[in-house]
């Protein structure tokens, strides 16, 4: 399957009182559950959800904290394919709030059903110029650790 352009996804949450930390804002483990979430719907759209497993959260960075009641949104794009890999960009803003308040990449592995890593046949191609600068920076990203 061969993709042109980078589809976005967005999800969205209402942060409550049990998604809070000891300092009132966001945890960041609740964040990162819906960070990867939201990466991993982006994933299964090319590959059967199935088939994918999460490798490496390359990093999230927090701009700023997120508060109780604040509605937010992950948008996650497919950025970069290999053989078996996938590479998605997720960011997490507040409604109408830019820049984000988080962002990072997240890759994939395509497996088989005994977890061994398979091709997935899948390319991306970038077209924009925010697709080719999410797309070099996601080949900077280290491959392991």
């Amino acid at each position: 399957m061969h993709q042109k352009g980078m589809p976005r996804f967005d999800t969205y949450r209402l942060v409550k009182g049990e998604d809070l930390n000891h300092h009132g804002t966001l945890f960041a483990g609740r964040s990162a559950e819906w960070f990867v979430e939201s990466a991993f719907i982006s994933a299964a759209h090319v590959v059967p959800p199935e088939n994918i497993v999460c490798v490496n959260i390359h990093g999230m960075h927090f701009s700023r904290p997120v508060e109780k009641g604040d509605v937010i949104r992950f948008t996650s794009r497919l950025v970069l394919t290999g053989r078996t890999r996938l590479v998605v960009h997720t960011t997490l803003s507040r409604q109408d709030d830019n820049p984000p308040v988080v962002e990072g990449f997240i890759s994939f592995v395509n497996v088989d059903d005994t977890g061994k890593p398979v091709p997935h046949g899948v390319t991306v191609e970038a077209l924009t110029p925010e697709e080719r600068d999410l797309e070099s920076r996601a080949r900077a990203l280290p491959r392991r650790g």
